[in-house]
């Protein structure tokens, strides 16, 4: 198989693109150092596309290996004919590989060998030839013995192991598996029943379902498969079986020979029921699952990216809450820059805590007037509602404070964590917690990842997936986000370091060690960090900020390339001090005006990375995050009691999920905007319409405040 042929054909572009790619990463380029910096050399290939293709390519490569062994081991055995061979070769899945590979696979002991170690082989082979001209019981009574180890009592259990072999040589065929296995996908039906239809449980939906095997969505899967492993629901294929008999008869009965053909009809029937049937159901439902959960773990990688992205609330003195009950409420204050101010803990939940608001009133206001303190961030935890009252009620002594609900999923991880324990000794978990309620606030990107992506609850069914493959897509999705924002080797933490491209955790607290000894001046000092090599820095130096003497240092633009942008600079008449004072605006404008592939030409780089630099050169540092809708920061405080069918609100997206989307409206529970409530027009996924951190506007269809549900809509006068 040509690996860089079909990568390029499934991702709908050229082969050159996918071979420079596949170089690149052989030579142990990182995916965003490849998006952003050799665009030339890739045709402009994108981090989405990049990651799909080295996905791939690891399962082709996995799959040229799996050939090469099967190749072997049949060769070995003496088996391999040239037609196999190429069957294997042409092989495109893994599954059509272990198909072939079947009937001379090392099996366990089975009816089939039993029956062979008796020597019944010949009588199987005289059957299927169906050329009987006699009841088969008179040729088989030829293989009755007494034989120690080969006993065959009667004609009848001769004729019971030779329909034992055929059943196995008919379930070893690839293409009857093949054929078995499309038509159940195509027609087959997935059936769920209760194992009692009188236990309560979140599974009531499925106690009496059936659905069409090509149509259900993946998060259903994952729903019955959670339900059938704890024990509430059965799961069976339906699968076309008179069909699939039907074509296994005219495929192994030739002949109509009224002697063999009755045997052969009920081994057929045995063959797939005993041997074919169960298998394929396993495959089919691995498959479903596998399916359902790339699904799962895609949108789960795509929430992840948005809630990352959010846009950091800058230049506002936090006071973050991390709200409870009997323990009292957690209280921090950072400043700008997240350095911890003040810390306490206010009782004000509790209807036993009365005595005590006033006080709690008094200190939460010292507090914001102290640190001069513009915003308040509150967890969304237990308590929140709580908490987020009194908070409220205190706004009109404090002009100029707002405050917004901040997910605190993962808070608790990170507070417990030695990470945190490392950067906060002094205090304890609690105090830690509100902390990072309050950085998260300010810089959602530099908080969140401080915590296990898994933990930060922005999938479904998280506990359910793959966990190496949902640890490497979260990962790589946080590389991308932190290399898209750019760090600011100065001030980031070790754990940010870590998700820079090119920079393991080892490097990263080299960096940090390094910093905190001899302070970092420029890009070009980062060379003298301990085991940060040639090959680290160019993956890694693009995507670190330093604010020293060069100003080419605090934008994207790569070491590589400064030579090149001084001589753009110079080229189109800007002196070098022009950038030290901002963004020089226009030079991309009047870059295209000269002309941009004559410039690249004059200048030594590609045309791509030349407007890449003029457009940094234009806005230095631009963070991407800036562009997006920021936070509602809000002043009052609804409740569940208080919303109306019909009412118009505005909301932020928490969560995005295959049937729809969670908007956090202000009331302690978020509401569900259903996928058939989204659009005026037909959608197949709710990421088509919403992001995670989008501020849309909806409408109440339904408040159920005893289940505490909320039906939003955001098409108006859908319900």
């Amino acid at each position: 198989m040509d690996i860089i042929k079909k990568i390029a054909e499934e991702l709908e572009v050229k082969t050159s693109q996918v071979d420079a790619a596949v170089k690149l990463i052989d030579e142990g380029c990182t995916i965003p150092f490849i998006a952003r910096y050799r665009k030339e050399v890739t045709g402009a290939l994108n981090d989405e596309q990049l990651r799909a293709l080295d996905d791939r390519l690891k399962y082709l490569r996995n799959l040229e290996d799996r050939k090469t062994q099967v190749i072997a081991s049949i060769e070995e055995q003496g088996k391999l004919t040239e037609e196999l061979k190429e069957q294997i070769i042409k092989a495109e899945t893994m599954v059509l590989v272990e198909d072939l590979y079947r009937p001379y696979k090392q099996k366990r002991r089975t009816r089939a060998t039993i029956a062979k170690e008796k020597g019944l082989e010949p009588l199987a082979a005289y059957i299927k030839e169906q050329n009987a001209v006699k009841d088969i019981l008179t040729e088989a009574a030829k293989y009755i013995s007494d034989e120690e180890g080969k006993e065959v009592n009667s004609a009848d259990e001769a004729v019971a192991g030779a329909l034992d072999i055929i059943a196995e040589q008919i379930s070893d065929v690839a293409d009857y598996r093949t054929y078995i296995r499309d038509i159940t996908f195509k027609e087959g039906k997935l059936v769920v029943t209760a194992k009692d239809e009188n236990a309560d449980s979140v599974y009531e939906n499925y106690y009496d379902y059936n659905e069409a095997i090509a149509s259900i969505p993946g998060h259903r899967i994952l729903a019955i498969n959670r339900g059938e492993s704890e024990k509430f629901l059965t799961v069976k294929v339906e699968a076309p079986k008179d069909r699939i008999l039907r074509y296994l008869a005219k495929q192994e009965i030739t002949a109509d020979n009224e002697f063999t053909t009755p045997y052969l009809t009920a081994c057929i029937e045995d063959s797939y029921d005993r041997l074919i049937a169960p298998a394929i159901e396993r495959e089919i439902r691995s498959t479903l699952t596998d399916n359902a959960q790339d699904g799962a773990i895609k949108v789960f990688g795509k929430n992840l990216e948005q809630l990352l992205m959010q846009p950091p609330i800058r230049g506002k003195v936090t006071l973050g809450v991390d709200p409870g009950f009997r323990t009292g409420c957690k209280l921090a204050v950072v400043d700008e820059t997240g350095r911890v101010l003040e810390t306490g803990v206010g009782y004000f939940t509790l209807p036993n805590h009365e005595a005590q608001k006033p006080r709690a009133k008094a200190q939460i206001l010292g507090m914001i007037r102290r640190n001069k303190v513009t915003a308040v961030a509150i967890g969304n935890g237990t308590a929140s509602r709580e908490s987020e009252q009194f908070i409220a009620s205190l706004l009109p002594e404090a002009p100029g404070v707002a405050y917004v609900i901040v997910s605190e999923a993962g808070a608790s991880v990170y507070s417990a964590s030695k990470l945190a324990a490392k950067e906060f000794p002094e205090y304890d978990v609690s105090l830690r917690s509100a902390v990072s309620i309050a950085r998260r606030m300010q810089d959602p990107l530099a908080e969140l990842v401080k915590i296990d992506p898994k933990a930060i609850g922005v999938g479904q069914y998280q506990h359910d997936l793959k966990q190496a493959e949902l640890e490497n897509a979260l990962s790589g999705v946080v590389e991308s986000c932190v290399s898209s924002v750019g760090v600011d080797v100065e001030t980031a933490s070790a754990s940010l370091l870590t998700h820079v491209a090119g920079i393991s955790e080892a490097l990263a607290n080299n960096i940090v060690a390094y910093r905190d000894e001899n302070g970092i001046a420029s890009r070009a000092q980062l060379k003298k960090v301990p085991k940060l090599g040639p090959k680290a820095f160019e993956q890694c130096a693009g995507f670190l900020r330093v604010h020293g003497s060069n100003p080419l240092d605090a934008t994207a633009v790569h070491p590589e390339s400064y030579a090149a942008a001084k001589a753009l600079m110079e080229k189109l008449g800007y002196a070098p001090q022009a950038l030290k004072r901002g963004g020089i605006v226009g030079i991309l404008a009047k870059a295209e005006q000269a002309g941009m592939a004559k410039l690249a030409a004059e200048l030594g780089v590609g045309e791509m990375t030349l407007r890449d630099i003029a457009s940094e050169l234009e806005k230095p540092g631009r963070d991407p995050r800036d562009e997006l809708p920021a936070p509602v920061l809000r002043t009052d405080v609804l409740s569940m009691e208080d919303l109306k069918p019909g009412m118009e609100l505005t909301g932020t997206v928490r969560n995005v999920i295959d049937f729809g989307a969670f908007v956090d409206i202000g009331v302690h529970q978020d509401g569900l905007v259903h996928i058939s409530r989204m659009a005026d027009k037909f959608i197949r996924h709710p990421s088509e319409v919403v992001h995670v951190g989008d501020v849309v506007t909806v409408w109440v269809v339904d408040v159920d405040v005893k289940k505490q549900r909320i039906a939003l809509s955001m098409v108006k006068g859908r319900t």
